[in-house]
């Protein structure tokens, strides 16, 4: 561990998350941003509801504080998970008492999600320690009821301004309209009671698409900075066979994703499909489209082999995303990526050079795309500079954390310089 100089006092940091293990990429993110900052020499704490505890992170030296809760979805109860995610109690009385013991000055609050296990009811022991607060856009659940700034039901973005009569009116939601309702009560909890958006005063968004999506609702006083994704790759350095290989579809498989998008162009343009984990819209893709191939979710490791070993990764995502970490680690295997214009990824590509853009939730758009991508001496190309453009700058661990801390120590010097013109104020 790095040794601190005196000029870069050990900072305690509370990673706020609704699990205590991997269950997707915000709690992957958390995790190896917690790493980070304890090998920098800082006291990382990470505060969950739902367990278990993944056995790497207990290993890992950590301050793990997780209240061993089921989440919304696991949750035997129905009626215990709508009252847990609209105030989750329980986690509300331990963050309370957490936060209590922790020194002003040294300490500051990161929350990177609340909307799966933890409610708004984290707002209240926040804004009482009177700590700087920092929340990462990893979804839109701070803003938007169902979370996406996406219509499941019309398969497309959405449009209408969240909360409004036109939103309330319109049944969005992955499910039924019943929990659409029961997710804009908890939206005016959140906005009217907790006042959760407006106990942050420091917002990271993950990229410049993302930053033009959130201005218009990001509270006035809000400081935004720009921090990447950690992403945990291995230099492989060029591919030797940068043409070989399949069209890979890597992650959940769900509607919004855009894996029907990709079968269909893949049998217009006479290419196999391969498909990398699995989701609930995955009976459904195979019952529709049996030419594709479905492997299922895979361990990292051989996750990232069969990245390394395709043609070209596929993104088709129907929703905006945030930065999604399989474009990022799909780059840096020197793997070139299609993706949809219309979803946060197109920012780490560059059309036409590291990979190809096509209209989202156009299956010619993307069939077309793929028909130039038979093109060995383009793939080529598009590999090594793809490669290129991810080690130029790698968004290391390490670098995260350094990142990370400056917006920290931003966040504590402007809540020091608040304290000093208050108690200027109250003199006077």
């Amino acid at each position: 561990m790095p040794a601190l100089s005196s000029h870069d006092p050990a900072l305690n940091v509370v990673i706020v998350v609704d699990h205590a293990h991997i269950a997707g990429g915000q709690a992957k993110v958390a995790f190896d941003s917690a790493l980070g900052l304890l090998q920098a020499g800082h006291r990382p704490i990470v505060f969950a509801a739902a367990g278990p505890v993944d056995p790497s992170l207990a290993a890992s030296g950590l301050d793990i504080r997780c209240l061993d809760q089921s989440d919304l979805v696991g949750n035997p109860s129905k009626v215990a998970a709508a009252v847990q995610g609209v105030w989750n109690f329980a986690a509300a009385r331990a963050l309370d008492a957490l936060l209590a013991g922790l020194p002003p000055g040294r300490s500051v609050v990161h929350v990177h999600g609340w909307a799966k296990a933890l409610s708004p009811s984290i707002a209240g022991p926040i804004a009482r320690s009177r700590l700087p607060a920092v929340y990462t856009m990893h979804e839109y659940f701070l803003f938007c009821p169902n979370g996406g700034f996406y219509n499941y039901k019309r398969g497309a973005i959405c449009a209408l301004t969240p909360m409004s009569g036109a939103c309330l009116a319109t049944n969005c939601d992955s499910r039924n309209y019943a929990r659409k309702l029961w997710r804009v009560g908890r939206q005016f909890i959140s906005e009217r009671v907790a006042h959760l958006p407006e106990t942050f005063s420091d917002f990271v968004t993950i990229s410049e698409f993302q930053a033009k999506i959130l201005a218009p609702y990001l509270p006035s006083r809000a400081r935004v900075h720009r921090v990447s994704n950690p992403v945990s790759a291995e230099n492989l350095g060029q591919k030797s066979q940068p043409a070989s290989g399949e069209f890979v579809f890597v992650g959940r498989i769900s509607p919004e994703k855009g894996p029907f998008l990709f079968a269909e162009a893949a049998e217009r343009a006479g290419v196999e499909a391969v498909f990398v984990g699995e989701g609930p819209a995955a009976a459904e893709l195979r019952a529709r489209h049996p030419r594709a191939r479905i492997l299922g979710w895979k361990a990292p490791e051989e996750a990232r082999a069969l990245m390394r070993r395709a043609r070209a990764l596929v993104f088709p995502s129907l929703w905006y995303e945030g930065q999604p970490l399989v474009v990022l680690e799909a780059k840096a295997m020197g793997t070139p990526i299609l993706v949809s214009d219309a979803c946060a990824a197109r920012e780490e590509i560059e059309d036409g050079v590291t990979g190809l853009w096509f209209k989202s939730g156009d299956v010619g758009a993307l069939a077309r795309v793929l028909e130039r991508a038979k093109d060995d001496a383009l793939i080529e190309r598009m590999s090594r500079a793809a490669y290129s453009a991810y080690w130029a700058d790698p968004p290391t661990i390490e670098r995260h954390a350094q990142r990370i801390l400056a917006v920290y120590r931003a966040a504590l010097a402007s809540a020091a310089q608040g304290t000093l013109e208050a108690a200027a104020a109250a003199s006077e």
